[in-house]
């Protein structure tokens, strides 16, 4: 039977992101606190048509040839561990800022693979839908089940699920897109702090553990792109302020404030006087509700 199924592909938050070190293969490994925003790609299947991709929403134009889609990379990695499994045409719409350290493609690919699950009728722990995620990409694992929890590896290790608080917070990107592997041809080596240890579930006290665990990635993204320290600078300074990171490899950074209220205020200001950067109050910790 023919069906419109519909994901959303939550934003990516690297709460805390440290470099262990380079494996012999060039990849580094790592260990990130990882949760997931409200603000979201939405992804249809419509199974009832020709297999394809079309892109659409305010960041469709950054998005690429369509042909080198993540979407459309999970469909075909999949089908190398479920022969005969029927997808369809895909319909992508992109609210994430891209090259943004948010996670947009691999939310996106996880969400196709989710798609293509209930699709065909597959539990999604079916160990064949976690093998085409590895095989698409390190952080499409972890967007496949987007609850937080703690990525390790190459993005290969993941933690159970975590409980953590909702975090409410602002994104800010600076519309200047940055590669991932020039970040980390910038990254001189060395790491910050102790490894992460059991996660606190009350929102002061997770603030507390998230001050000793920054992102190592900062000062290499820093320098591909100077804006960030502006985009910092300008979030440090917003009144009630909790605590100010750059997501992932950047260039986006978020605030963390005590209230919902606070987050939508100062997004508000910093709209007013940063037009030309992207932002959005949101709540860290919760992926969106599903369809």
């Amino acid at each position: 039977m023919n069906a419109t199924l519909l994901e959303k592909a939550a934003a990516k938050i690297n709460l805390t992101l440290r470099v262990i070190g380079r494996r012999a293969d060039g990849y580094h490994e790592l260990e990130s606190l990882v949760a997931f925003a409200d603000v979201a790609d939405v992804l249809t299947l419509d199974t009832g048509t020709g297999e394809g991709l079309e892109v659409s929403g305010p960041f469709a134009g950054k998005s690429g040839l369509v042909s080198d889609n993540l979407v459309l990379k999970a469909v075909g990695a999949l089908r190398k561990y479920a022969a005969g499994m029927k997808a369809g045409r895909f319909l992508l719409e992109k609210n994430i800022p891209v090259a943004a350290g948010l996670g947009g493609g691999s939310a996106d690919a996880a969400a196709a693979l989710r798609l293509i699950a209930r699709a065909n009728d597959l539990a999604f722990d079916d160990p064949r839908l976690m093998a085409a995620a590895h095989a698409v990409g390190a952080d499409v694992p972890v967007c496949l089940d987007p609850r937080p929890r703690v990525m390790r590896g190459v993005g290969e290790l993941l933690s159970g699920p975590l409980e953590l608080p909702m975090l409410p917070a602002v994104l800010v990107n600076p519309g200047v897109p940055l590669a991932t592997r020039d970040v980390f041809g910038k990254f001189v080596g060395g790491q910050s702090g102790i490894g992460l240890g059991d996660t606190p579930r009350a929102f002061d006290a997770l603030i507390g553990y998230l001050r000793q665990h920054g992102n190592d990635l900062t000062h290499a993204a820093i320098a591909c792109a100077p804006v960030v320290a502006e985009v910092l600078a300008a979030l440090n300074e917003i009144s009630g302020v909790r605590l100010v990171r750059m997501s992932g490899s950047g260039p986006t950074c978020f605030a963390l404030f005590a209230t919902q209220r606070e987050a939508a205020a100062a997004a508000q200001r910093l709209k007013a006087e940063r037009k030309n950067w992207w932002m959005q109050a949101t709540a860290i910790g919760e992926a969106p509700e599903k369809p």
